[in-house]
Formats: structure tokens, C-alpha cells, sequence
């Protein structure tokens, strides 16, 4: 039976908004929520694509806020002092013969640099970070060790199914996380595969530190990762009192200066 055009515009308009909530879907997600077969779905996003709002991906579909948002090298330059304060303060918490995960992000890069020259001896690195994996491969002193899965073009890193297949054979001494947001609800990310994959992280790490400058207190994204209680170690130059006017409540245990 042909089903009336509305109900398929709309339907379609229904997918736009949520790729727009969620950033990336899956086939099979879309699917789900739809409540349609994967032919109608490839259809719905072959029109979504001709129609500019989304970029389709193997597997599944990405929205146009990943068009607009700023790449890696874009950012690489963006409060650079900052982000050396926050790695510097980073590497100082490891131990030699650790094995680390550094999460992506421009932040986890300048760590990456400063392991360059201040990495302790016998170090194991795990990441889906692409330049901060390239800029370690040749230290003597670290193995660099990478997740599969699928390649963000735009932040410059690996995510989606396989990395949370991968992630399940590592055991991390150490977790070094980004995020976009800090509230008074908690850590907010604005991709879902990506949350995805943070979670899985935490699972398997003794510790974890996230690495947020002040610019991202008291902002949201579209995904919420974490509420604030379940944050091991907050690593940030942010004052007291920036922290505070956004309601954010850490306790001062896990508040580690930058």
C-alpha cells in the first residue's frame, strides 16, 4: 500500500530532528525508532542527504551540525595556554608502567605533547585519538596502542560499534576524558557514539580524570554522559566561583588543581 505523501514528509522531518538531537544514528537505530525497514529508512536518508541536512555514513548517518562544527585543527590553536596548564597538571598523575587511555579532543592532544618530553618510563597509551596516536608512535618509552571503528572526520577520531568491542579487552590504570559541558546535572557530549564509548571507558578504568577549562562550565551539549556524583576527578582551571555560579558542586577530594 502507497503511503501518503505527509505521512512520509513528516516522517522524514521526524529524522532530521532526530539526527539533529543525536548528532550521528546508526541504520539500526533509525530503524527503531521509526519503526520502518532498513530500505525505507536508506530512502528516507537518500532524500534527507539530496536535501543537504544530513552527510549519510556506512552504516548510518550523521548530522549537519558535524558539518558546521569546528574541526580538530580548527580548535588545536583555540586557548592553547589553557590547555597546556590542564596537560602539564595531567601528566603529572601518571605512573610509570600504566596503562593509560587519552580520550580525543584538543585537550588530550597537548597531554599528548607533553608526554613527548615528560612520559614516564614503560608507558602504554590507548586511544581512538588520531594526532595524538601519530605524535606518540615514536617514543621509545610508549606503546601506542588504537580502537577500530568508524572514522570521524571532524574531530579526528575513531568511534561507534567496534571501538566498544575493542574497548572491552583493555583494563586502564588511568582515563584521561574530555567533554563539551559541565552543569549542575552533570558532564553533556554532543555525540552519542562518543558518549557511548566514554561509558564504556569508565567501566574499565581504576580512575578517571576528566580535563574540562573553564569555557565549557555552565554549557549543555546534546548528549548527557555523566551526572556530577559520579565524577572521580575533575581537572580544570575554573574557579571556585566559576563553578559555583553555574551550581556546579564537586566535592574538593576529586577537584584536582590545574
Amino acid at each position: 500500500m502507497k503511503v501518503p505523501l505527509h505521512v512520509v514528509l513528516a516522517r522524514r522531518e521526524r529524522l532530521a530532528q532526530m539526527l539533529r538531537e543525536h548528532s550521528y544514528l546508526p541504520l539500526s537505530e533509525v530503524c527503531e525508532r521509526l519503526g520502518v525497514s532498513e530500505a525505507t529508512a536508506r530512502r528516507d536518508l537518500a532524500a534527507l542527504e539530496q536535501e543537504q541536512a544530513i552527510t549519510r555514513t556506512r552504516g548510518g548517518a550523521i548530522s549537519e551540525y558535524n558539518r558546521r562544527f569546528s574541526s580538530f585543527r580548527d580548535r588545536l590553536e583555540l586557548g592553547a595556554a589553557v590547555k597546556q596548564r590542564l596537560a602539564t597538571a595531567a601528566c603529572k598523575q601518571i605512573r610509570s608502567g600504566q596503562v593509560v587511555w587519552l580520550d580525543g579532543g584538543t585537550t588530550c592532544y597537548a597531554l599528548a605533547q607533553t608526554l613527548l618530553t615528560s612520559a614516564p618510563t614503560a608507558l602504554t597509551v590507548v586511544t581512538n585519538n588520531l594526532p595524538a596516536a601519530e605524535l606518540l608512535a615514536d617514543h621509545e618509552q610508549i606503546a601506542v596502542h588504537l580502537l577500530g571503528g568508524q572514522y570521524f572526520r571532524r574531530s579526528s577520531i575513531l568511534a561507534g560499534a567496534n571501538s566498544l568491542s575493542a574497548v572491552q579487552l583493555w583494563r586502564f590504570d588511568l582515563a584521561f576524558l574530555g567533554a563539551e559541558g559541565l552543569t549542575h546535572e552533570g558532564l553533556w557530549n554532543s555525540v552519542v557514539d562518543v558518549v557511548a564509548l566514554q561509558r564504556a571507558i569508565l567501566q574499565r578504568a581504576d580512575a578517571a580524570i576528566f580535563c574540562l577549562d573553564a569555557a565549557k562550565v555552565g554549557h549543555r551539549a546534546a548528549e548527557f554522559l555523566l551526572p556530577l556524583a559520579e565524577i572521580q576527578h575533575l581537572l580544570t582551571d575554573a574557579l571556585p566561583a566559576t563553578l559555583s555560579a553555574a551550581g556546579v558542586k564537586i566535592p574538593k577530594k576529586a577537584l584536582l588543581a590545574a
